[in-house]
């Protein structure tokens, strides 16, 4: 069967590339070995906020007393709040096949390997191999959770964010490795529905990629909540053989012993390149990844590569960017690069965490003489009547021309926010211009003027 193209592998990346290649007229099929809409879908990005919506209802009831409610016992049966989220992943997946058929993309289940001549062999439950070809393979295979030598996943014991979204029962304790988004996200699960939690990072400061008061305020908050949190500090081997697990830390002073029923490992990703063909048809990589001009091509012609296996930010929304990129350049349109200095990144822990642009120490690094302002949610009137003021806004301007350089946020509701920031740096909107677009009141998002205010010294509420 011959097709314009084929992408291999339906996460974010590969459903919207498929769909962007049939509206502008493409004879696309989507090739998916286990369920549409890949890990994000079903075992990433959207049950793990189905997990966290959760938890925060689960707080706001035992809170109920803060907002002049009467106090409620609040009770819950861990195996529902799993099957909750399941079924908050499953109607989503339903939602892209309806998807595909609305726009006439055909759907081949199994696992797809590159050949030479621009074809896909795929290889059905069954052990049925077929051949497609197409004029343009897109591979999209993404990543799955990564695995240390000294930390080997047994799926039980031992578990990657795939096992931690499908406990059968809930832990009493557990070793949290990693203080990235996936982990920070599943440490404050866990810690709100009752386990005892322990972060190990190996960087100073947690979510290492995160401006450095945004990381400081957020360790704070987490450990305020009781998850215990320790920095320069690395794991170096697991003992599973008694009931539980007992990790051998090291840290600056000395190694000691963490016991826990369950250790989650979240040390980050692996591109998913292997055996999936790259080798025989010529496809280079390095390190890990597969290497790609800035159209997405591979070095060799017919055959692009996006998202998780590419060298660039592993985001569900980088991954849809880039397959709606790579396809419009294959129509012959007028494409714009992606620019990858204007990627928003969330964290959906409570606080939550977003950002876009340069932290402060990178923009000092680079030479910017700059304007930072801060603006605390304590200050605010709509963040106040929420009945949360963990947090704060804090904006970094280019002293000479008023660029926007970058936006920290962490508190309740900012991933929600951060898109101000993104479109408003796209437009190469300066502070000024922050200042007098007039803001609604009463919203957190006031916040975000009031910060660009601060910057230059024209506060009002602080």
């Amino acid at each position: 069967m011959n097709y314009d193209i084929i992408v291999i592998g339906s996460g974010p990346g590969g459903y919207v590339t498929a769909i962007r290649a049939a509206q502008l007229g493409f004879k696309t099929a989507i090739i998916e070995k286990e369920n549409l809409g890949g890990i994000c879908l079903n075992w990433g990005c959207i049950p793990t906020k189905a997990l966290l919506k959760s938890a925060q209802v689960f707080h706001y009831i035992n809170h109920a007393e803060d907002y002049g409610l009467n106090k409620v016992e609040a009770s819950f049966e861990f195996p529902n709040v799993i099957q909750r989220s399941r079924g908050v992943a499953g109607k989503m997946s339903k939602g892209i096949e309806f998807l595909m058929k609305k726009n006439k993309i055909d759907v081949i289940l199994g696992t797809a390997k590159v050949q030479k001549g621009k074809k896909v062999s795929v290889t059905d439950k069954d052990g049925k191999v077929t051949e497609y070809a197409a004029n343009h393979i897109i591979i999209a295979t993404g990543a799955r959770s990564r695995e240390l030598p000294n930390l080997p996943q047994d799926g039980k014991k031992v578990i990657g964010y795939r096992q931690a979204l499908s406990l059968p029962e809930q832990p009493k304790s557990m070793i949290v490795v990693g203080s990235g988004a996936i982990g920070v996200e599943f440490a404050d699960f866990y810690n709100t529905m009752g386990t005892k939690v322990t972060v190990v990072e190996f960087m100073p400061n947690i979510v290492p990629v995160e401006d450095e008061e945004v990381s400081k305020h957020l360790e704070k908050s987490l450990k305020k909540s009781g998850i215990e949190i320790m920095t320069n500090a690395s794991v170096e081997s697991v003992d599973t053989s008694g009931e539980g697990v007992k990790a051998n830390v090291k840290t600056a002073n000395g190694n000691i012993t963490l016991e826990a029923d369950i250790l989650l490992s979240a040390v980050g990703i692996a591109a998913n390149i292997e055996n999936i063909g790259l080798e025989e048809v010529g496809i280079q990589t390095d390190k890990g990844r597969v290497l790609v001009n800035e159209w997405y091509e591979t070095s060799v012609p017919g055959y692009y590569a996006i998202g998780d296996i590419i060298p660039t930010q592993a985001l569900a929304h980088v991954a849809s960017a880039e397959g709606i990129t790579c396809v419009e350049k294959i129509k012959g349109m007028h494409v714009e690069k992606i620019d990858y200095g204007n990627i928003p990144g969330c964290t959906y822990c409570h606080p939550e965490v977003a950002s876009v642009g340069l932290t402060e120490k990178q923009a000092k690094e680079k030479g910017y003489e700059i304007k930072v302002g801060k603006f605390p949610l304590s200050a605010s009137g709509k963040a106040t009547a929420n009945g949360n003021t963990d947090g704060f806004v804090k904006v970094i301007f280019d002293a000479k021309y008023g660029e926007w350089l970058g936006c920290h946020m962490i508190g309740e509701g900012v991933t929600d926010m951060v898109a101000e920031a993104v479109v408003a740096r796209k437009l190469e909107t300066t502070g000024h211009e922050i200042i007098k677009s007039i803001h609604p009141h009463p919203t957190v998002s006031e916040a975000i003027m009031e910060a660009a205010a601060a910057a230059y010294g024209e506060v009002i509420h602080i």
